[in-house]
């Protein structure tokens, strides 16, 4: 069986596994304040040119979108997010279990427009009964987002001008940053996002580590205590050392973006093949996650040798079906993926 169906499927690199282990009798201070950690912000706050930036590590990825948007928003307001959204479709409402309404706009394969986010605010305060809705209090963008799509740097830009015009924080979910970071073509780097976005994370999970998200606030102060709302949701680990080795690790010698372009690499392998045999895509590849428009009888075939997931339905007679690379997929198996297709 090939098991292409997330990017969470594999443990860890072995370079993280490796210094895991020869730091594994070390005694340091728990909840993220050992060197390790120290060390690791100070990797990420290079890499994203933000020299006074607060770095927190948290466990994965619900509960880090689940601290940021407590943590920002007043009890009366709602995230903006595209009705594809995780945190609207894929999260259990888990938002919602803390006490906030998540504001599902119209998308473009996955992706907000400047002018839909500022048409929604601008209409909505033109409302004179405001005061007795949601309030629109934050805008929560995910890069790449659940289409496997990448935003430009000109799209964020408008986004955060947007964003800053209406005096609200942008939110960038990047539990797959590296796959964006690394794609072909794209213009949008770490400093570019630590430019546009009030907040943002860097995923570990899906990007080569065991476990764990580096959530960045370029300004620092922005959330007061923030550490605080992370122990109240259980995501602030005792042994917080784990987390620093890992994404110290992933920041070393750039290796967070190299095992990154190899997914890359391996999803345009299947990619070129999937265009050579006419294969109909429901979003163009973009990064490591490929859609794909499929009738019930080739999806029954593929199961017997594959593991992929069924996305949702395209029409009475296809799904769309999503294959994902990641930084640990073998080139053999996709090449026997290539063949069976």
């Amino acid at each position: 069986m090939q098991h292409f169906e997330c990017d969470y499927l594999e443990g860890a690199h072995p370079l993280i596994l490796k210094r895991l282990t020869e730091t594994n009798l070390e005694k340091t201070p728990g909840y993220t304040a050992d060197n390790y950690c120290e060390t690791a912000r100070q990797k990420i706050r290079t890499a994203c040119e933000k020299p006074e930036a607060e770095i927190h590590f948290l466990v994965g990825g619900t509960q880090t979108n689940t601290c940021v948007i407590n943590a920002l928003l007043r009890p009366y307001e709602g995230v903006i997010a595209a009705q594809t959204g995780h945190i609207n479709q894929h999260e259990a409402g888990a938002i919602e279990a803390g006490g906030h309404k998540v504001i599902p706009l119209p998308h473009t394969q996955g992706k907000l427009e400047a002018d839909t986010i500022d048409r929604f605010i601008t209409d909505f305060y033109q409302d004179e009964s405001y005061e007795h809705m949601v309030n629109p209090g934050m805008v929560y963008i995910s890069h790449p987002t659940e289409y496997g799509t990448l935003y430009t740097r000109g799209e964020l830009e408008a986004i955060s001008h947007v964003c800053k015009k209406h005096q609200i924080p942008l939110f960038l979910d990047g539990a797959r940053l590296g796959y964006g970071l690394a794609a072909p073509g794209t213009d949008v780097t770490l400093p570019v996002i630590a430019d546009c976005c009030d907040v943002f994370y860097i995923g570990g999970t899906k990007v080569g580590a065991l476990f764990g998200e580096a959530v960045v606030i370029p300004q620092p102060g922005l959330i007061r205590q923030f550490i605080s709302t992370i122990k109240q949701h259980g995501a602030l680990l005792a042994k917080g050392r784990m987390l620093g080795i890992q994404f110290d690790t992933l920041f070393t010698d750039g290796l967070y973006l190299q095992i990154s372009k190899h997914a890359i690499r391996m999803a345009n392998i299947l990619t070129d093949t999937l265009k050579a045999k006419r294969y109909r895509f429901f979003a163009e590849p973009q990064s490591n996650q490929i859609f794909l428009i499929a009738d019930h009888t080739t999806i029954e075939k593929l199961k017997k040798e594959v593991s992929f997931a069924v996305w949702e339905k395209y029409d009475d007679e296809h799904m769309v079906i999503r294959i994902v690379t990641c930084w640990a997929t073998r080139e053999e198996d996709v090449k026997a993926l290539c063949n069976l297709l």
